[in-house]
């Protein structure tokens, strides 16, 4: 079995030490899959500029997409990330468990949002006219799907790093849906 071991501090380079600095400062700490990334000289700042590109989206828009691609990708720690982001960014707990579901039955454009979220991410893009029809008609536009899209890819990245490495989750554990619906 391999064991994938999140680096410290010391064990990555230099420019990457200033980002860890730079995550403390503002985050209070580094998460482990900001850390793990750094095990790359580039792939840490790539992805943080990734992340933080500007966006259409609004925070809750973007965490709609978070939740809806981590849950359907099977990625535990970005469930339990994004939970807690979800959280902070005002939704409720059995909102933020709805929306992981695929759906928001309490706000029509974030139900749009996060149905075709998932018909996207499960159908790899190639999603029917009726599901395009539906996205546009809660007043979404062709440079929100750009974004939501960037945003889908940028999921899937950190959830297959970490589906792949299984480093420990650093956020409250995100209950598994089926037993926080159940």
């Amino acid at each position: 079995m391999n064991s994938f071991k999140v680096p410290t501090r010391s064990e990555v380079s230099a420019s990457n030490q200033q980002i860890f600095d730079q995550l403390e400062k503002g985050v209070g700490f580094v998460p482990n899959l900001y850390a793990y990334y750094a095990k790359n000289e580039t792939a840490l700042p790539d992805y943080l500029a990734f992340q933080n590109r500007k966006s259409t989206l609004t925070k809750k828009e973007k965490e709609v997409v978070n939740l809806v691609v981590s849950e359907y990708n099977g990625c535990e720690y970005c469930q339990s990330a994004h939970t807690t982001i979800a959280g902070l960014n005002g939704f409720t707990p059995d909102q933020i468990l709805e929306i992981r579901g695929g759906s928001a039955s309490f706000d029509a454009r974030l139900d749009a949002l996060a149905k075709f979220t998932l018909v996207t991410t499960k159908q790899k893009g190639q999603v029917s006219d009726q599901a395009k029809d539906a996205f546009f008609a809660a007043g979404f536009t062709e440079v929100n799907l750009i974004d939501i899209v960037l945003n889908i890819g940028d999921k899937i990245v950190s959830n297959y790093i970490h589906n792949l490495a299984q480093f420990e989750i650093d956020f409250p554990k995100a209950a598994p849906l089926e037993l926080a619906i159940g």
